[in-house]
């Protein structure tokens, strides 16, 4: 009976302030608190307030123990390392890991694979080859690694 009583007091009270809200023209927040001071009476007429004040009370009593028992910190912890251990696996997947899932590892060779000739490694464009030493005939000025910058700006025109 007492639940009654509070749950349509919250109600009208709710309503009222809703009608106050529409006749100062604020009309979205007075939808919005009708639509708040409606949820009292719903929940008392169809019978929810026992398994709200069930909810409440087992929430409390988890909070109790999650400050109190070490065996919830464990779980938490370990509900912890699974996330990091998931979000990893997915950025390391979107990144193109070492290994593809279900894909055998390649053994290191000693030489080209069968049926493929030796390749020699080819000077770039820039003139100095692969091996990071400066072209024959050209002095190392200190800035071999930009030589591929320079030639990209100087084909823009910069």
């Amino acid at each position: 009976m007492l639940s009654a009583a509070i749950s349509f007091v919250l109600t009208a009270g709710g309503v009222a302030f809703a009608g106050l809200r529409a006749y100062r023209r604020r009309f979205l927040s007075a939808t919005r608190w009708f639509a708040v001071a409606l949820l009292p009476a719903g929940l008392y007429l169809t019978g929810l307030f026992p398994l709200a004040s069930t909810i409440g009370r087992e929430f409390a009593d988890w909070a109790t123990k999650l400050v109190l028992d070490p065996r919830v910190w464990t779980g938490i912890a370990l509900l912890g390392v699974s996330v990091v251990l998931l979000v990893t696996t997915r950025w390391v997947g979107r990144r193109g890991g070492a290994a593809v899932e279900g894909a055998p590892e390649r053994p290191a060779a000693a030489g080209p694979a069968p049926g493929r000739p030796a390749v020699a490694p080819t000077p770039r464009a820039s003139g100095k080859p692969v091996s990071g030493k400066p072209a024959a005939g050209k002095p190392d000025d200190g800035l071999g690694d930009f030589a591929d910058i320079e030639e990209i700006l100087r084909k823009r025109g910069i």
